[in-house]
């Protein structure tokens, strides 16, 4: 099988203006977020974005002007911001189209597109407003949702349309050259998002051989065909955690998020740890470099620091 190690840079020149998007990970855990800086750069617009439970991964590039649509369902911070706070401003201001789903239907959304179906059922959204009263014609999505009445029970269900995005951006513990791809911890989505996506670009804490991996092949759930380019970054998802590998820090999370309250407050956030930072490895030093990243280590036995300082 090839080699698939490329740089941050070249692998961010694929993902085109106007792309479709899935971004792995869960609010505060293992974004791609070095890899969502380097589109920034690249001043890549238009992006439809698919999540299910997003943070300021997704905030990032909103207040930096690439999304064009929304599709997904929690999109915050937790405790630093109960809603991100550029989504909350760009939605009240008509900036940007979002179409709104719980949790659980975007589960089914992005297990439908991994297993190549057209939908799936679930009883969730029903008896909510999040059901279309009407068919939506809209460009991104056709129809939101249906509903339909169980031949074998009778109950009714909501049907949910499959999700199938050009390009699935994910960041994990650790990769093989030839695109094998092993999550600690929790996967959340990632594994339906890599397997209903059309292309698949990895960044890696850790890069080793596959001999390695393939030691524990249970561990491995996405596989080396379903990945098309790998990127060794580590402290890749800084801000957020990493599982064994780092916490989230929760010292930049509060400059984010109150930098991200305002336009002009955000493009000076933007200007400092996006643009004038023309490197993941500048962007460490902008952040408290090796110094900082020590203090977020994971404590002995456990995949996070207890002992970090998370109020807010």
């Amino acid at each position: 099988m090839r080699n698939k190690v490329s740089t941050l840079a070249e692998a961010a020149s694929r993902v085109h203006s106007g792309a479709s998007i899935s971004i792995g990970g869960f609010t505060s855990q293992r974004h791609p977020n070095a890899m969502l800086r380097e589109l920034i750069r690249q001043k890549v617009k238009d992006l439809v974005v698919y999540y299910h439970s997003a943070g300021s991964d997704v905030d990032l590039l909103i207040g930096a002007g690439c999304v064009r649509r929304l599709e997904g369902a929690y999109l915050a911070d937790g405790v630093f911001a109960p809603i991100a706070p550029n989504f909350r401003r760009f939605v009240e201001s008509s900036r940007i189209e979002v179409e709104d789903y719980s949790n659980a239907a975007m589960m089914a959304r992005f297990a439908a597109g991994a297993m190549g179906l057209p939908f799936l059922p679930t009883r969730s959204m029903l008896g909510t407003d999040m059901m279309p009263s009407e068919p939506d014609s809209s460009e991104a999505s056709g129809r939101k949702a249906a509903t339909l009445k169980c031949p074998f029970s009778g109950e009714l269900l909501a049907l949910v349309p499959a999700v199938r995005t050009d390009f699935c951006l994910l960041h994990v513990q650790r990769a093989s050259a030839e695109g094998l791809l092993r999550i600690e911890g929790q996967e959340f989505l990632d594994v339906q998002q890599a397997l209903a996506a059309r292309t698949v670009i990895a960044t890696c804490e850790e890069l080793v051989d596959e001999e390695v991996l393939r030691r524990e092949p249970e561990r491995n759930r996405i596989p080396a065909f379903a990945v098309d380019v790998v990127v060794v970054a580590p402290f890749g998802a800084h801000p957020h955690g990493v599982h064994n590998c780092y916490d989230y820090d929760p010292a930049h999370l509060r400059t984010y998020n109150a930098a991200a309250r305002s336009d002009a407050n955000f493009a000076e956030y933007l200007k400092q740890f996006v643009f004038d930072v023309r490197s993941h490895e500048a962007y460490l030093q902008a952040v408290g470099g090796i110094e900082r990243m020590a203090q977020l280590r994971p404590g002995p036995g456990v995949g996070y620091n207890p002992l970090l300082k998370r109020s807010v």
